[in-house]
This record gives C-alpha cells, structure tokens and sequence, in this order.
C-alpha cells in the first residue's frame, strides 16, 4: 500500500497537465472523462514564441524550435543554423524548484540547403520530493526527472513543400529515490522510444503595391512508438499526438507583417471505458499502440459526439515591425468534459543581429484543479541564429 500511494503521488505531480488532475472519469452526461497517457510533459509547449500564441507552432514559421512543433519545417528557415534555449518554471506558484528545460539547434545542408539535421533535449525536473507512506510517515526522499532526447531529418521535396522524421529517446524516474527506501519495491525508472513524421507547406504570393502573403500548412504525427512501463505488471501509452496547423501571414510593406494562425490536436491514445455497466468509466484498454491509434477516433463511450470534444484548438497572431520587434497574443481551448483548459496568452520578442529573445505570459485564470501550472508565469526563450558568411561577406 505504501509503495502504490509513493507512486500515485508522483505520477499526479508528474502529469503536468490540469487533466489529469479530474477527480474521476465517467462518461455520465456532463461528467468528465479525460483522456491521459504517461509522460504528458512531452505535450509540454517548451518554446516561449508559441506560447505567447496560445500554443500555436504547426505552420508558424521556422526557428531551432521547430524540431518540437514540426520538424519539416526546418529546411524554410531563414538561417543555416540555428540554437534555442528555453526555461519554463512549473506549479511556481507552489513549490519553486520544479522547471522544463528545453534545448534545440539545427543545421541546413545540401544543394541548395535543402535538408536539415536537427537536434533537442527536453528536462523536466520535479525538485526534491519527500515520500511518505499511508499514514503520513516520511520514508526518505528523491529528485525524480524525467527527459527526451530527439534527433530530426528534415529535406524540401519541391520549393513549397518538405517534411521530416525524428526520433526520441524517452526516460521517465518519477520514483527516482523510492527504490531504496522501500524493500522489495517494483518501480523503475521507464524508458520508451518514440518518432514523428511531419510535412510543411508554405508558398507566398506577390500582392500589388509591394505587399506579399504567404500560407503555411502542416501536419504532424508525434509520439508514435512503445509503451513505457514503471513496474513489471503494467505498460502505459505515451501521448501519441496528430496535429495540423495553418498559418497565414500578410506582408504589408518592409516593415510591417502579422501573422495568424491555427491549430488542432488531438491524442491518439485510448478513451477511458466502462467496465462494469455502471457508467464509470474506470479503466483505460490494454491495447496495442496501432490499435489504440487507430481505435482513438471511435472509441469515446458517447459516441461521435464525445469524439469531437477530445479535440484541442489553439489560435494565436503575431505582429512584427522591421523583423525586430514581435507582439504577441493568442487562445488555448479545451472541452470542459476533457481537462477543461482555457486560456489566454501574450509575449513580446525581440531580435538584434544574430540574437533573439522572446518572453511569454499565461493569463491566470480558472481555479483549484482547473488552474493552469503555468498561470502567472514568465517563461523565456533564447535564439541564436546565423549562416555559414557573416554580414560583411554576404553580396
């Protein structure tokens, strides 16, 4: 009993996102039934630009992170190489030490520059915790962490379309430190691996008087691999993710642009079920990853219907002036059934010479569970980018 009330309590602290915080899962008319996987932290935005857009990033475009968003983008990024540098503070208005961090960079080669070698790290550490048992006795303490590791090949296919592939290495320790303070404990650190597949469209068009738009397209398909397993008994899905995304920018002279854009996701995991008849749904399918994949768009206890609500819409507008200066506002929407998240968001960046910076903020807003581990929080992001000949060498 201890041993699983150590593990619930971690996994809860580990979930990251407000669903998987719900009291209970039912499909009772008005009740909620989230869907939640493992390792949720890799649905984490870790970039600072899309989240002051309300966590757009499939068709926006390219930067160093896009190795997250959609990797095929790379190959249309305005530079030859680029770095991203990203810390998010996490629950900061609870407890001060549990952050993301994220690293990414990237590389174009080829004739032309037409193909990309990408590269990132995702840590997410949730502090120092202190375990206990069932009845509130300490029984040491531990530094879970949990991180992703990925690698990307990205290529144009023709001059408005590319995509891309990625490959990630998955370790999750939430119980890290609990295996030596309870004897004969099951838990281990989880290892999974994982891929993503993604295309990217955009193709801009010539406006008379010296204005130009262009529209950007993607797709992603993230996450898609094994399962991760804790104990010897028991494997859970990882947030195996589809999204799509569109982007339009409207050029409105040499110094003026903005940017609007949307996106959709939705898990491609299974719906939480009723096994009893009692309508509860209190258990998630033992399913294999292509079957629960490919079940995920029909295996909602109410029916199409409740299909519809798992999706995730994000909406975000970015203006900048010179390519120096960005404002930035956009909105994250949730069905209230399924984790109920709703949010506004704003940032501001700022670019000089081959540096840019950008912050983000998230709007506070619900309560208790339905608060936002990010609500009242700066987060930042550092760029770096630049090509093979400096300024002075360029024609």
């Amino acid at each position: 009993m201890a041993k699983r009330f150590a593990l619930v309590g971690l996994s809860l602290l580990a979930g990251l996102i407000s669903t998987v915080s719900q009291a209970q899962n039912t499909n009772l008319a008005g009740a909620t039934n989230t869907v939640t996987t493992a390792v949720p932290f890799l649905r984490i935005s870790p970039d600072a630009r899309s989240g002051a857009m309300g966590d757009v990033g499939i068709a926006i475009s390219p930067d160093a992170n896009a190795q997250y968003w959609n990797l095929a983008k790379l190959p249309f990024a305005e530079k030859k190489y680029g770095v991203s540098a990203t810390y998010t503070p996490w629950l900061k208005d609870l407890v001060p030490d549990i952050f993301l961090a994220y690293l990414a960079g990237y590389g174009k080669f080829g004739e032309n520059d037409n193909q990309t070698i990408s590269l990132s790290l995702r840590y997410f550490s949730l502090g120092e915790i202190n375990y206990t048992n069932s009845q509130a006795q300490p029984i040491g303490t531990g530094k879970p962490n949990e991180f992703a590791v990925d690698l990307g090949y990205s290529r144009k296919l023709s001059e408005y379309l590319s995509a891309g592939i990625g490959f990630r290495f998955i370790n999750s320790a939430i119980a890290s430190g609990l295996t030596s303070q309870v004897p004969g404990v099951d838990y281990k650190a989880g290892t999974a691996f994982g891929a993503d597949l993604g295309v990217y469209y955009s193709k801009t068009q010539e406006i008379t008087g010296g204005k130009a738009g262009t529209l950007s397209l993607g797709a992603i398909l993230s996450n898609v691999g094994s399962k991760i397993s804790y104990t010897s008994t028991r494997k859970d899905f990882i947030p195996i993710n589809l999204g799509l995304g569109a982007a339009y920018t409207y050029q409105a002279d040499e110094y003026n642009s903005i940017t609007f854009a949307l996106d959709v996701n939705k898990l491609l995991v299974p719906t939480p079920q009723d096994s009893t008849g009692d309508g509860i749904s209190d258990y998630i399918p033992d399913k294999t990853v292509v079957s629960g994949m490919l079940g995920s768009f029909g295996d909602a206890p109410g029916g199409f219907n409740e299909e519809l609500k798992e999706f995730q819409i994000s909406a975000g507008a970015e203006y900048w002036y010179r390519k120096q200066f960005a404002i930035r506002a956009g909105y994250f929407w949730e069905h209230k059934l399924k984790g109920d998240r709703k949010y506004f968001t704003a940032g501001l960046g700022v670019v000089y010479n081959v540096f840019g910076l950008n912050f983000s903020y998230l709007i506070p807003s619900g309560s208790g569970i339905n608060r936002n581990p990010l609500a009242n929080t700066f987060r930042f992001s550092l760029l770096f980018n630049f090509d093979e000949l400096s300024s002075t060498e360029a024609p």
